[in-house]
């Protein structure tokens, strides 16, 4: 049976759920998974996994500094590993209303994932790039006086609320796909 690892850093909780899902669908797809939030969780040894997942979520252009750190150590194993890289972020909902949605993605992808994957000398067998949550109940002043242009924009696009001040970005299908992909290379 694969064995998989899925690490993560959030501030949000997005990078949770979407670790969860993606975890979800790699067992019904027959891997062994285990989920890891590096905040308060140490993961000492990745020598048992077959695949390791490493998902962050994006704040002011930088990874949460777990996943980053669970990169440095591990970069040696990670390079003889079958790995993926998946963030979290607005890229779909861009503060500037001038900005290109499509160059925003490619921005993210670009600096975000391929450029974390060249940094560890990684070669994943796949990227994610998903949503994220703006909760303006837990961000702190500063970032809420800064977001609060995007709440309209938010409203109008009709991005989905699962409680007030809570908007999710992320596309439940786009993730699951994704994870079930991963998961028949992962297999293979």
């Amino acid at each position: 049976m694969t064995k998989a690892l899925i690490v993560y850093g959030t501030r949000y909780g997005a990078t949770e759920m979407t670790a969860t899902e993606i975890a979800d669908v790699f067992q019904k797809e027959g891997l062994d998974v285990n989920v890891v939030n590096l905040k308060n969780g140490k993961v000492k040894d990745i020598s048992d996994y077959d695949l390791v997942v490493v998902g962050s979520g994006i704040k002011i252009k930088k990874w949460t500094k777990e996943p980053e750190k669970f990169l440095s150590k591990f970069q040696k194993e990670l390079q003889n590993k079958k790995t993926a890289l998946f963030i979290c972020c607005g890229a779909n909902y861009p503060l500037d209303e001038k900005a290109d949605v499509e160059t925003e993605i490619e921005y993210a992808r670009t600096n975000h994932l391929e450029a974390k994957a060249a940094k560890y000398n990684l070669t994943p067998i796949s990227y994610g790039l998903f949503g994220g949550v703006y909760n303006f109940n837990r961000m702190g002043w500063f970032f809420k006086k800064t977001l609060s242009a995007i709440k309209p924009q938010l409203e109008e696009a009709g991005v989905p609320q699962p409680e007030p001040g809570l908007y999710d970005t992320r596309d439940i299908n786009k993730i699951r796909d994704w994870a079930t992909e991963l998961a028949q290379k992962a297999n293979a």
